[in-house]
């Protein structure tokens, strides 16, 4: 678990903006078109179902003010369509389209393009950079959905270890069950609580908003977690249930217990595959059923690992040699069930071999693959170590079972296999046997196996936990890779909305922009940067966030940080932004910048008691 810690935490120096999964395939006015007349409306087509929020379009006219608008909604009920109605008496000019939806697989998607009535305008409107995610808010997200896959892998898994391998002390699988349990109920409500802001791109303090908030609660997404929030509570009830009962006979889970354990792990299941990518593209039925097995044949073989490694370690005596083999035949069919669904997802999300290089989606991809044939080696080194204890154990049980024969036979205490005594007489002629001197064993026989030596069983056991270890480390390694894999746009999906000419957005959306000054302060570790983000980037109030970075890329706390905006050309400033520390980035929502031009940028960012340094960036404010 800490090296799943470690990775989560370098995966939140990643703030970047998250990939679109709904490629925009038209639109209607095309980008850069000149109309004749004004269009009564504007109309998007995407390659997949979309969603829609209160403010999925944004028009600015050629002023760069923004045009009054109504409610959006789908052309013709078509869910991967998205339109509003434009007022009448738009005046002549260049006209800019910001537009943002939540892809059916529940990430947002958001571009801009511009289209002109009459005659384009003398000058572009002046918009910033496309529409950015919020860094705290993607990265408390993302770390969320991360974590959620690990603790369903913990829960599911060892839930399936204790029903199917039947562990005789099933004591110390309690905490990890329990661990897997609270971790996903924790993830899941934090992910219901962001998913609002996550949506619209901004900070977590609009959680809040209960309009969001409600709007959350009826969309595909949200509906999602509410279920697996309630299948967790139906879960813990199962559980309190079943631990007020009497234990089951030894060597044997009932039949109720499985059924009402794959019934929970199945609704799981279907709370990833109903938000993510099977729930959108081609082949949407088989696309969920492989979804669910896939997580389910994971769940089962990595949590079932992390359950494994804990009854070698932690139980009072070894597991008997069924459960360690009972295991490994249940783990080869989870990788079977992986090998077949991966593969078809594979080429669902590919859509050909050169995606594997040249996307985003097959290089994230190519990486789990690679790190999977590493968990497949370690797995295979555990079969290897299972079978070397099943043989080491056989021998040993034979020749435990001799004393007893010879003690059910009226043997002494000082009598031995091999001396003379009741039950050791030469068959057919009565004698005993008697032993050679200084033998101290019985002479073997012909059918007879040599016993092995007394520690083998042990160092075979302690081969297979080491080996067992290495699995679980690197499968942690696989299910971060395959987090990071669902928020990223599939090839497919990113060639079909290539395919669509003239649809590009241009660079800049009104709204947001951003900009990253480096800083060092000249000591080690020193070095970062602060990731500013300004709303709207205009003449009058804005509201900003900022966030630091460390060396190492990832979000680093500072006693101080001032942020100050100098308009040279005009003598004004230095106007001091007053940010105030919010519990992990900087912000304030009342910076006034009174004239249009370009600003003089200066961050301060104080990294101890001692040390702080200053840097500066040019920022253009339009009016």
């Amino acid at each position: 678990m800490l090296l799943g810690a470690v990775l989560v935490l370098l995966l939140l120096g990643g703030a970047a903006p998250a990939s679109a999964h709904a490629g925009l395939r038209g639109a209607d006015p095309e980008d850069g078109s000149v109309l004749e007349s004004a269009p009564r409306y504007v109309t998007l087509t995407f390659t997949e179902s979309v969603g829609l929020l209160e403010d999925s379009f944004r028009v600015y006219s050629p002023e760069n003010r923004r045009v009054s608008l109504g409610e959006p909604q789908h052309a013709d009920g078509a869910s991967d369509t998205a339109r509003i109605d434009l007022p009448d008496g738009l005046a002549e000019g260049t006209y800019t389209v910001a537009w943002r939806v939540i892809s059916a697989d529940s990430h947002p998607a958001s571009g801009a393009f511009s289209f002109s009535i009459g005659k384009p305008s003398p000058t572009a409107p002046a918009v910033p950079a496309e529409q950015v995610e919020h860094p705290v808010t993607k990265s408390l997200y993302d770390t969320g959905r991360h974590l959620a896959y690990i603790a369903a892998a913990l829960l599911v898994g060892t839930a399936a270890f204790v029903a199917l391998c039947r562990p005789p002390d099933p004591a110390p699988l309690r905490t990890p069950l329990l661990t897997g349990w609270w971790t996903l109920l924790t993830a899941t409500v934090a992910l219901l609580v962001l998913r609002a802001p996550y949506e619209t791109g901004t900070a977590p303090a609009t959680a809040f908003d209960a309009s969001a908030f409600a709007r959350t609660l009826t969309g595909r997404p949200g509906i999602a977690l509410l279920t697996r929030l309630a299948l967790l509570l139906l879960t813990a009830a199962v559980l309190l249930w079943l631990s007020r009962r009497p234990a089951p006979e030894p060597d044997r889970t009932p039949r109720a217990h499985l059924a009402a354990g794959a019934a929970l792990s199945v609704g799981l299941a279907l709370t990833w595959a109903a938000a993510e990518h099977a729930s959108a593209g081609i082949q949407v039925p088989l696309a969920m059923t492989s979804s669910v097995l896939h997580l389910l044949a994971m769940a089962c073989w990595l949590g079932g690992l992390t359950a494994l490694l804990l009854t070698l370690r932690r139980t009072r005596t070894p597991p008997p040699v069924a459960t360690v083999t009972r295991f490994s035949r249940l783990a080869f069919a989870s990788v079977t069930v992986l090998v077949v669904t991966g593969v078809y997802q594979s080429w669902r999300g590919l859509g050909s071999w050169a995606a594997l290089t040249e996307t985003s989606y097959g290089r994230t991809l190519t990486v789990k693959l690679v790190v999977t044939a590493l968990l497949l080696a370690a797995a295979g080194l555990s079969r290897h170590w299972t079978a070397r204890l099943a043989a080491a154990k056989a021998p040993v049980a034979v020749e435990e079972r001799v004393p007893q024969l010879v003690g059910a036979a009226g043997a002494g205490p000082e009598t031995k296999p091999g001396t003379g005594g009741p039950g050791n007489e030469e068959p057919g002629t009565g004698k005993s046997r008697t032993e050679e001197p200084g033998s101290g064993e019985p002479e073997a026989g012909p059918g007879d196996r040599p016993r092995p030596p007394a520690d083998e069983p042990d160092r075979h056991r302690r081969a297979l936990r080491l080996s067992v270890l290495v699995e679980v480390a690197v499968g942690i390694v696989v299910l971060l890779v395959t987090s990071v894999l669902t928020g990223t746009l599939p090839a497919r999906a990113e060639a079909a909305a290539a395919e669509t000419a003239g649809t590009a957005p241009v660079a800049g959306l009104p709204g947001a922009s951003t900009v990253t000054i480096p800083y060092d302060v000249g000591t080690p570790g020193g070095k970062g940067r602060v990731q500013i983000t300004l709303d709207p980037g205009r003449v009058g109030e804005n509201g900003v966030q900022a966030v630091v970075f460390g060396a190492d890329g990832g979000l680093t706390i500072v006693p101080e940080l001032r942020l100050s905006f100098t308009l040279a050309a005009k003598d004004i400033g230095p106007v001091d932004a007053r940010l105030t520390d919010r519990g992990g980035y900087w912000a304030t929502s009342d910076l006034n910048l009174p004239l249009e031009g370009t600003w003089t940028m200066k961050a301060t960012v104080r990294v101890t008691e001692l040390d702080q340094v200053s840097a500066s960036r040019k920022v253009r404010i339009a009016r």
